[in-house]
């Protein structure tokens, strides 16, 4: 679960489900209590059939975390950590940043900054659609160390400045789920 939709989707089947929760974060959901092996499936089913994925294997879970990390640190939070993404991601996840890196870049085929990067320029778009900052804010807000850095690694992940694509408003923002 990448977003706060996600969350909602995922209440509204444990519901459906009569199955109890204490609570449902992103990635992951509490349960009240254990579940039976046909509950199991038909959660897992139930939702398929809304474009989520029930998780088992541990790898894959933890892959999920650090994605939530990365995706709460970036997306919904005013102020990104002052700290090296490396220690706040291995702080949150409490693991060595070193093991947290290899599993993200066997699973995902990318590093955990290359996510971590497309995540800030999805955010740079956004902030731009939204028209409220002017790009010293942006950079300031995103822990870019200068407007330069910023442009020029969204040009390198765009193909765009971030001035022309501000003019376009048709280049529409990916869904965090896709990346």
């Amino acid at each position: 679960m990448v977003s706060l939709r996600c969350k909602m989707v995922v209440k509204e089947e444990l519901k459906k489900l009569g199955i109890p929760y204490a609570s449902v974060e992103l990635g992951t959901v509490d349960l009240l209590s254990k579940i039976t092996r046909r509950q199991r499936e038909i959660l897992k089913s139930s939702l398929a059939g809304c474009g989520l994925q029930l998780l088992d294997d541990k790898k894959q879970i933890l892959i999920e975390k650090i994605k939530n990390v990365i995706v709460e640190m970036i997306h919904y939070t005013d102020e990104l950590p002052k700290v090296n993404y490396s220690d706040y991601i291995s702080e949150k996840l409490n693991l060595d940043y070193t093991y947290l890196s290899n599993c993200f870049s066997d699973v995902k085929g990318i590093t955990i900054q290359q996510y971590i990067i497309f995540h800030k320029i999805e955010r740079v778009k956004e902030l731009l659609l939204y028209d409220e900052l002017n790009l010293t804010e942006i950079s300031y807000k995103l822990n870019y160390s200068s407007v330069a850095h910023l442009s020029n690694q969204f040009k390198k992940v765009t193909g765009l400045t971030p001035t022309y694509f501000k003019t376009l408003k048709k280049k529409r923002r990916q869904n965090l789920e896709n990346l």
